[in-house]
């Protein structure tokens, strides 16, 4: 197996396109500047001005993430202790984009992966008390998102689509792993909110020590264990400061580590061009191995 290219996008997006978008809809924004920041499996980012961002749908999939966003961002974030892009404005269809899109607020700090600095003994237990705050139970009508926050075994037939990814020895012992995960009990009681894509590039640092988390597209509820994969992808030299905050019991660390493999292998498994993944991937994989 090799890995692939992450998803193609439906639509052409480009500085031009988002100057018109913003120029209709929201002309007293239309005076600042437009700049690329980044084009993600799901959606392309754009500076608009020194304290605005502008997300735009690259798939039709990921028009549900957005509007996800903008419904539950503001419920959310005032019981959060770290910042969140609460969406400020929802954009509609024009200038022949065919999907809503939304204006965020920037936030400072770089992505966890691509930080020159993470003094992770500080991150640790801030991203605890984040996660903590975040994993309350859910209304009813929460987002679904059918893979993030299910029971273990229905990642099962793709995990191990994914094992040739690894060395005989690594798969050898992630399958142990990943077995022994399965066994865990399932999560008790309701459903709680998870972000559901808590992964190095979605954690922003500043000064070492975590300022803010972004890209909520993926937020639904089920087992908080998707989100403790954080664990093993960023955190695993000071996993001590983060379960000491965050609290922990056998199942759920197990299920965590169970997570953990599936996302570290759906990330090297969705790398061909994206080596940033491809580390996260294997700084995943091999914190499992390690324990």
């Amino acid at each position: 197996m090799k890995p692939s290219d992450m998803p193609a996008a439906e639509v052409e997006i480009d500085v031009g396109l988002v100057r018109a978008l913003v120029a209709k809809q929201f002309p007293d924004l239309a005076t600042n500047p437009v700049t690329l920041l980044s084009n993600g499996w799901d959606n392309a980012s754009f500076r608009l001005g020194p304290h605005l961002i502008a997300r735009l749908p690259r798939r039709e999939m990921a028009v549900s993430l957005i509007e996800h966003e903008f419904r539950w961002l503001p419920i959310l974030a005032p019981s959060l202790p770290l910042p969140v892009p609460v969406p400020e404005h929802l954009g509609r269809p024009g200038e022949g984009y065919p999907w809503p899109w939304l204006i965020v607020p920037f936030l400072q700090g770089t992505p966890a992966a691509l930080a020159d600095h993470v003094d992770l003994s500080v991150c640790a237990p801030l991203l605890a008390s984040f996660l903590a705050a975040l994993h309350r139970p859910a209304p009813p009508d929460h987002p679904v998102n059918p893979y993030r926050g299910t029971p273990l075994a229905a990642r099962d037939e793709a995990l191990r689509e994914r094992l040739p990814l690894l060395d005989r020895q690594e798969r050898d012992v992630v399958t142990r792993q990943w077995e022994v995960a399965l066994t865990a009990s399932q999560h008790p009681g309701r459903p709680v909110w998870i972000h559901g894509d808590l992964h190095p590039l979605n954690v922003l640092v500043e000064g070492g020590a975590v300022s803010g988390i972004i890209d909520f597209g993926d937020i639904t509820a089920g087992d908080p264990a998707t989100d403790l994969a954080i664990v093993w992808s960023l955190l695993a030299s000071a996993q001590d400061h983060f379960w000491s905050v965050y609290g922990e019991d056998e199942s759920l660390r197990l299920r965590a580590r169970g997570w953990a493999i599936h996302l570290g292998l759906a990330y090297l498994a969705n790398s061909a061009d994206n080596p940033v993944m491809e580390r996260i991937g294997r700084v995943t994989i091999d914190a499992v191995i390690a324990g």
